[in-house]
Order: structure tokens, then sequence, then C-alpha cells
């Protein structure tokens, strides 16, 4: 399947194009580009620019890498990364819509979608199937999960565990249950899911380490538990936090 360069886009030498790309009037795909087979950049967006990072050596040879079946829509940015031998990763099957970026040295994983506006800060890391917003902002070193929800204009500050929809700043609203069925989540995934969650959001504590021990101390039947509770051994950040129940906002008014 042939590769077609539309007129007035521009590719630059050294850029790697898999087959049956198709990069439409006025994209610009860098040289520092490698695009897997079947990907689509569509008018005036700009994949492999430099960091928007005021240390960058415009000399440091990074890279962007997107898989093969994204499709990149108008205007969006995509910034290769500050740190050589390195690269900004977009994963196979992802949709960009049009105005989103992707800062430096992110990292996305298969099945993500951006929604318009959406903005990514550098280093922050997405999950296969993660939906994000319009205009969803996310802050620098943050990860989202898998099969993640992010509502439209939220601000995101902290890690945001797998499976979760997550809305306004940091704010932790339920599982993803309509997008985790469709994903073929079976009940026994679904119920201790909930009960993993009840535990790590509504116990006092440190979250890390409540995450841990019950990791530990409880038996969990699910890979999806577990990968749950795994997801806060890790990162650097905070976590988002979840909505308080009724009753206790209730019980704070009396």
């Amino acid at each position: 399947m042939a590769t077609t360069i539309h007129p007035t886009a521009i590719v630059e030498s050294g850029a790697q194009l898999g087959a049956g790309c198709q990069i439409m009037a006025h994209a610009i795909v860098t040289k520092h580009c490698v695009l897997g087979d079947g990907v689509v950049v569509h008018p005036f967006a700009v994949i492999g620019g430099e960091p928007q990072y005021l240390k960058f050596d415009s000399a440091t040879p990074s890279q962007v890498r997107i898989g093969a079946g994204t499709v990149i829509r108008e205007h969006v940015t995509v910034n290769r990364s500050i740190h050589g031998g390195q690269a900004t990763i977009i994963g196979a099957n992802c949709f960009l819509m049009a105005t989103s970026h992707v800062a430096h040295d992110c990292e996305l994983g298969d099945h993500v979608v951006l929604a318009n506006a959406a903005l990514l800060a550098g280093h922050v890391c997405v999950g296969a199937h993660t939906f994000m917003g319009g205009g969803a902002a996310v802050h620098q070193f943050c990860r989202i999960g898998e099969r993640v929800m992010v509502a439209g204009l939220a601000a995101i500050t902290r890690d945001v565990p797998h499976f979760l929809m997550v809305a306004e700043r940091d704010d932790v609203i339920a599982f993803n249950v309509v997008g985790l069925r469709r994903r073929g989540f079976g009940r026994e995934a679904m119920v201790e899911l909930k009960r993993a969650f009840e535990a790590v959001f509504f116990t006092n504590g440190n979250i890390r380490a409540v995450a841990a021990e019950l990791l530990t101390k409880q038996t969990w039947a699910t890979a999806e538990a577990r990968r749950f509770l795994e997801f806060f051994a890790e990162g650097k950040r905070s976590f988002a936090r979840a909505r308080r129940r009724k009753t206790e906002e209730s019980d704070d008014a009396a």
C-alpha cells in the first residue's frame, strides 16, 4: 500500500514513513519522526517539532514515534524528546483530534483518544484505551492509567489510577463502568475492583500504603484488581482523590 504525500505538505529528509501513510496538505513531518503503517496526518499538524523547553539544544538527536493506524487531525502538535536518543511515543490506533497537544517525552498507549484541544504537558504517560475529553489538561510528569475517562475541561495535576473516571480538578468520580464492560470485564472483576476502590479511597491513611497492604495481605482473584492496586506503588506524584460520599458531607454539615 503506497504512502501518499499531498501537495504543500512538508516531509523532511530523514523522516521514516511506513506503508500506507497519508500526509495531508500543509502538514509538517520533521526529520525526527518515525511513523508506522497507515498513519494519517491532517492539514496544519506539526509532528516532531522542537519541544517547548527553554534549555533545549536543537542539535539533540531525539524523535517522535507514532504507532500504526494512528490518526492525527488538524493543528495537532507533537513535540520530540528533550533527551538525546529518546522519543515522544504515541501508540497504535490512537486518535488525536484537532488542536490537541502532546509535549516532549510523553508516552501514549494504544487506542488513546485525545478530544479537541486536550493538552498533555511534558513527560505525561497515558495508558491504553484512555479517553481525554475536550479541553482537558494534564500537568507534567502525571500518569493516567489504562481505560480512564477524563472529562472535558478537567485539570489533572495528580496521577489517575487505571479504570477510573475523573473530572474537574483531580476529582475521581467512580470506575469507568460502561467502558470496562465494553472491554469485556466480567462480573468478578467488577466486584473486586469496586471492593479495592472503596478500600483505597475511603480508608484513612496514606493511600499508597493502604494499596500496598491490600495487595499483600488480601487475596485478589482477578488480574484487574491486582493491576489497579499495583498502580499505587509507582510514580512520584500524589493521586487523584475520590469524591466524598453524600453521607460524609451531611455529617460535616451537621
